[in-house]
């Protein structure tokens, strides 16, 4: 059992959360969703399996932050910095709590990882369960390698002192990537160590040290205003899906104008990096028009080959009339200095280049780390998917559903 709670306030999620709350609350109250977890790891060939005993100890977290609301000075804070977000919707956050009956954690030898996390059902609003995604996320991490570590502290103190260490390599100018933000909240060791890390970099990043290299913020939200930083977020998968695959009326094939018309609608123009490869970025491009590339900030890319992406936004705005160096090309795909370095230097000529990265800075002590999700699976009471632009990331229950999804992308790929 864990001494201390892994989530101690409700803006200890990603910025992103809020952002799309605000337009679900706003246009789409009436959605309701289905979540599942997923540990994608294997271990001596099997998948990484779970105890009683972790099962237990993140029951009793969720029990914990099932009890937390937003205090005024939480949300005035939080409404100080993302200015964009409605009146409404904080008077909505004022009365927030999430329901306990909506999560269900099981201890289940039948299933390969011997734990079964579901939230959410046909009658559950999107708006209010949505936000389980994140939080219980940092749990299951924390608990896992609490409950499977004797030398937890050691490994603690080890992923500290790599954070240091990464500090140092960028302030001798072994790497330098540019402008970057913290992304690793869902996945970090503990919060401890992404408390540290965001102090660290903000320090750094204060003192002058990093150089070329930019610490901007971090997706964090609790932490961005403890320590002073700026959020960082837009968009994740989970609206496109909801926004393109909620409503039978729609084609999914166009889930990307769908989506962007809502976004924009919403904020006008504010909080504009859009996600690129919900239903893969060549469907993306072909809705992308002169208008978006003006108001949109950038684009985030998250899956795929990077630099082949980098390739056809540059293309695509030039195309459509655009200067790639007034847009931002977000990297949050699995990054490293090394990698970031790499990308950085072939396209930050051509374009603003910025970085999300998560795991190997929150969550790196020389220990394999959880590669989990728990992703949006079903909404309105039908199954939904993400066809990103890598294979692996598909996470659905419904086979023919994804059968039939992909015949509709690649339908409007091959006839326009």
């Amino acid at each position: 059992m864990l001494d201390h709670w892994c989530i101690e306030s409700l803006l200890e999620t990603d910025l992103y959360k809020f952002n799309m709350d605000n337009l679900y609350f706003t246009q789409y109250s009436d959605y309701t969703a289905k979540w599942a977890y997923k540990c994608r790891n294997r271990k001596d060939g099997s998948i990484v399996q779970f105890t009683k005993e972790d099962v237990a100890e993140i029951n009793r977290q969720i029990d914990h932050l099932c009890t937390l609301t937003f205090s005024r000075e939480e949300l005035n804070l939080l409404f100080s910095k993302a200015t964009w977000l409605t009146p409404s919707f904080m008077h909505f956050l004022s009365m927030f709590r999430l329901d306990r009956d909506e999560i269900r954690v099981t201890y289940d030898e039948s299933t390969p990882s011997h734990m079964t996390i579901e939230a959410g059902g046909d009658s559950d609003p999107l708006m209010r369960n949505t936000y389980f995604e994140i939080y219980v996320l940092a749990i299951v991490n924390e608990v896992y390698f609490y409950n499977h570590n004797k030398n937890h502290a050691e490994l603690e103190a080890e992923a500290i002192r790599r954070i240091d260490q990464k500090i140092d390599m960028l302030a001798r100018g072994e790497y330098c990537i540019g402008p970057f933000s913290e992304f690793g909240l869902r996945r970090r060791f503990s919060r401890k160590v992404q408390d540290y890390l965001v102090r660290a970099f903000t320090k750094a990043q204060k003192s002058g040290v990093l150089g070329n290299s930019i610490f901007l913020g971090t997706s964090n939200v609790y932490l961005a205003l403890k320590y002073d930083v700026k959020p960082i977020g837009t968009i994740a998968h989970e609206a496109v899906e909801a926004i393109g695959q909620g409503n039978p009326m729609y084609n999914p094939a166009y889930s990307n104008r769908l989506m962007m018309d809502a976004w924009q609608k919403q904020y006008k123009g504010c909080n504009g990096i859009y996600l690129t490869d919900c239903v893969r970025t060549d469907l993306f491009l072909m809705d992308l028009t002169r208008n978006d590339v003006r108001v949109w900030d950038g684009f985030r890319h998250d899956s795929g080959d990077p630099y082949e992406w980098g390739e056809k936004m540059i293309a695509a705005i030039h195309q459509l009339g655009g200067d790639p160096m007034q847009k931002t090309l977000l990297f949050s795909d699995s990054l490293d200095f090394e990698r970031a370095t790499d990308l950085y230097v072939r396209f930050k000529d051509r374009a603003k280049v910025g970085f999300g990265i998560g795991t190997f800075l929150s969550n790196d002590c020389g220990l394999e780390p959880l590669n989990q999700v728990m992703k949006l699976i079903e909404c309105n009471g039908r199954p939904v998917a993400k066809i990103s632009d890598t294979e692996g990331k598909l996470m659905c229950r419904d086979a023919e559903y994804v059968e039939w999804l992909k015949r509709t992308l690649d339908w409007r790929l091959t006839h326009g």
